[in-house]
């Protein structure tokens, strides 16, 4: 899909291409890259590297065109509503007035860019500058999306504290697994920033806006790693308390065993078949079974004063 947007007071989609209006290209199809390579002569080869989840942000150089690809956080939400984040590529292309972003996938990011440029009034955004706002934009996303997942670590928190569920230790670790995607991303994106700058250094654009998005983006892959050694050291006292717990499963396993090859080895003794002098009293199975339990008793009684119950 194809749309054109303008930014006057706002963006407002419009029906055909103006000058320093933004493409919006969404999940492409063949026809749509053919039409935007014959009309804008568009580097297909770039815009096609943006359709591989795993592509690596970067940015490049190529007859006059300026394309950058950064990585933007996304949240999707399977049919028995569980939630899971990960990152997409989104790839920006500038070439004079022509300003194209490319996504195959389905951003809420670029959704609510759109809305909070229409609710601020901002002025026009053109070409670099928009390349930068959508920049901040992603980074704002990483945070808000660090935020739920704080929320996430903190109520499986809770509730292992009152009960270790392997359910909400594979939480904590999904919650892992997210903020390795995100310090991955946000760290690639910080090198397409830097080496952006340079590209920036003759070209107009706001350099408060430049600053701000510096700021930002230092700010989530801070926070990022700051909930990753959280998480890791959480795990490392959990993994300690289980530890703990199994050694203390064990050891009381091991003294009611132990108890119990005392009474085993009692019964053994006046159970075997040769003569013990028990034979033919009528109370010699209560007898030793009352012994079997008085040392079973004293046995756990000793086991219990050295902490070993």
């Amino acid at each position: 899909m194809i749309e054109f947007w303008k930014c006057t007071n706002g963006f407002k989609q419009i029906s055909e291409w103006e000058e320093d209006c933004w493409i919006r290209v969404t999940n492409p199809t063949a026809e749509e890259l053919e039409s935007l390579e014959t009309q804008f002569d568009t580097p297909s080869d770039f815009i096609q590297d943006a359709e591989d989840v795993e592509e690596r942000p970067r940015i490049e150089s190529e007859s006059g065109w300026l394309m950058s690809l950064l990585r933007v956080p996304n949240k999707e939400i399977d049919s028995d509503g569980d939630v899971s984040y990960n990152t997409i590529p989104l790839a920006i292309l500038v070439h004079n007035t022509v300003f194209i972003t490319v996504c195959y996938y389905k951003a809420e990011m670029l959704e609510d860019f759109i809305r909070w440029t229409n609710r601020k009034h901002i002025g026009d955004r053109q070409r670099y500058d928009l390349m930068l706002s959508l920049f901040l934009s992603s980074s704002v996303w990483y945070l808000k999306y660090l935020k739920q997942m704080n929320v996430m670590m903190k109520a499986a928190e809770e509730q292992l504290e009152e009960k270790m569920d392997n359910e909400k230790l594979q939480q904590m670790m999904g919650v892992e697994r997210y903020l390795i995607f995100f310090i991955t991303s946000l760290r690639g994106n910080e090198v397409v920033m830097a080496r952006l700058k340079k590209h920036l250094r003759h070209l107009p654009y706001d350099e408060d806006l430049l600053d701000d998005v510096e700021v930002e983006l230092q700010q989530a892959y801070s926070t990022a790693n700051i909930y990753s050694d959280i998480l890791e050291r959480q795990r490392e006292s959990y993994s300690s308390i289980i530890s703990n717990n199994l050694s203390d499963i064990m050891k009381q396993l091991t003294t009611i065993t132990i108890i119990l090859m005392i009474m085993t080895g009692i019964a053994s003794f006046f159970g075997m078949n040769v003569p013990n002098g028990l034979e033919t009293w009528t109370w010699a199975f209560p007898c030793i079974f009352l012994a079997s339990g008085l040392v079973a008793l004293v046995s756990y009684i000793i086991f219990k004063k050295r902490n070993l119950f």
